[in-house]
Parts: C-alpha cells; structure tokens; sequence
C-alpha cells in the first residue's frame, strides 16, 4: 500500500467514452465519464502535490486525458498495449476487463514506475505533421487494396478511375499542407539539409523533422533506438538468438526510412552473393544510414553535413 509520505500512483484504463481509474493499494476502481468536465471533477478530488499517473497509449482517446493531467502539474506515464499484455501473463492474470485493467496499469507504475520517463506533449506542430503522414499513408494503402481488388471486376473501370482520382487528390492536398506546416513552423533550413541525404525525398525529411523535434537525443543511438530500428539481443548459455528490430517506434517513420534505404541499396542479387536478403539488406541500410540523418541536425553535438 502506498505510504503517507509516498506521492499516490494511478493506473488509468481509456476507452472511447468512460474512463476506469484504479488506486494502487486502495479499491474501488473509479468509473467517470471520458469528457474534459468529468476528468478536471476527478483532479479536484487528488491530493495536493504531483501525483503519478499512467495509463496505456490508444491512439487519440487519451490526448485529452493527458493534456489535462499535465497541466494539472501530474507526472504522467504512457504504456504501450503489448507491454501490458505481456505483464498480465507474466502475473497470471486471466480476467481481461477495464477495471482490470486500471488496476494492472497502477501495479505496473508501483513495481516498474523508477525506469519509467515522463511523458511530455511535443509542440503542436509535431503532433500534426505525423498526423498528417499517417492519414497520407492510410489513403495510399486503401488506394493499393482498391486498384488490385477492383482491376479484374469488369464494368466498373469509370467508377474506379472517379474514386481513383478523388483519392489521388486528397493524398495531393495532404502533400500540400505538410509542405506548408515545415514553412510555418521554421523548419525550412532543416528540412532542406536533410532532403540533401541520398535517398531523402520531402515525406521522410518532414517526418525526420518531427521526430528530431519530438525528444532531444544525446546520441545517435538514442535516436536509432527511439525510431524502433534498434535489434534485439537473444541469448542464453552458448544459444546465440537472431538479432530483430525492436519496432518500438512510429512505425510509419521506420516505413519511410526503409523505403529511403531501399533507393540506395544495390540491385538484388549482387554480382558477388553475400549472405542476406533484400529487406535484410535494405533494413540494415536504414539502420546505419539513421545516424548519419541524426548528424545532420543543428542541435548534435557531432553534427556535420559532410558526415
């Protein structure tokens, strides 16, 4: 149980419309409405001083939550799903419900809470330039699906191009206000150093933008590790494991960085064959050319153009 002199820790599960909050070491689980107006009721009711707070990363449904705890002067944590899930079988746990579920996030916080970060709210322009980039990646994939499931359906070439084109369109318009977000928000002098990288076009640079100003990253492997492009360890005794990328990061940016690498990877197979494959080869290819992007930001400490 939470001590008198130990700031109080609360494990919050997020749903669309309710939210389930959960004391560790205290019952009942609170069940509010999720709305600005129930939530800022709920902080009146806390404790004075910074409490610790997590709850799990959904998507948008916790933006609000968290924006209003953050501002209340809370320390906030966000938990990914899968590491929830994974702590649930480690405890044995076999009841899946929101109430649950707010109680597993504040154990979690109690016992791991000392190697978790903070988390902070990035500048707005961040936040809606890799919106922006995700949206433009939604349309491009429903794009795909709709021309191979369609092109063999006879009768329905004009209807399609019609759809075609709409989306076409949007994905442009998309394009646009990305472009104008890096003028609006000073990032021209950046944005033009990294599209001078081989392989850059303007989507992965404006996404490297974002990322750069998302976190500060003493290193470049803070910033490989933050993309997800970190691999993995697996061994035990003389059993060596294969190394994988970790993927802990915006996957959308890992997509971009793999295609970027894939623009500069030779031709497969070589003249020479290496063990490897394509993806190996392209993987590895943004695994070590992310540091060099890394290099060409302002604020590294070893950064340099010609690196």
């Amino acid at each position: 149980m939470t001590s008198q002199t130990e700031s109080p820790r609360f494990g919050i599960d997020v749903s669309k419309r309710w939210l389930d909050i959960a004391e560790y070491g205290r019952s009942p689980v609170l069940h509010i409405d999720n709305t600005a107006q129930a939530i800022r009721g709920w902080l009146r009711t806390l404790p004075p001083g910074a409490c610790h707070i997590a709850c799990e990363s959904t998507g948008t449904y916790h933006r609000a939550l968290v924006k209003l705890l953050i501002g209340a002067g809370h320390r906030v944590y966000l938990i990914d799903g899968y590491t929830l899930s994974r702590y649930r079988d480690t405890l044995g746990q076999r009841a899946k419900t929101d109430r649950h579920d707010a109680g597993l996030i504040a154990r979690y916080l109690a016992h791991e809470g000392a190697r978790l970060r903070p988390f902070s709210l990035p500048p707005r322009a961040v936040t809606d330039l890799r919106a922006l980039l995700r949206r433009r990646a939604t349309l491009v994939r429903c794009l795909g699906r709709m021309r191979q499931s369609m092109e063999e359906l006879p009768g329905f070439a004009r209807q399609v191009r019609a759809v075609t084109e709409r989306i076409q369109a949007l994905i442009k318009r998309l394009e646009q206000r990305i472009a104008a977000l890096i003028g609006t928000s000073g990032w021209g002098d950046p944005y033009r150093r990294i599209l001078k990288v081989e392989g850059i076009g303007t989507l992965t640079a404006a996404g490297l933008c974002a990322t750069f100003h998302r976190a500060p990253f003493g290193r470049a492997d803070a910033f490989i590790a933050f993309l997800g492009l970190d691999v993995t360890v697996r061994q035990s005794g003389t059993q060596r494991g294969r190394g994988v990328l970790s993927k802990k990061g915006d996957a959308e940016m890992r997509r971009l960085l793999y295609n970027a690498a894939c623009s500069t990877t030779p031709p497969w197979p070589p003249a020479d064959p290496v063990p490897g494959s394509p993806s190996t080869s392209a993987c590895s290819s943004a695994d070590s050319a992310a540091p060099r992007r890394w290099s060409l930001w302002p604020e590294s400490s070893q950064g340099s153009p010609s690196r």
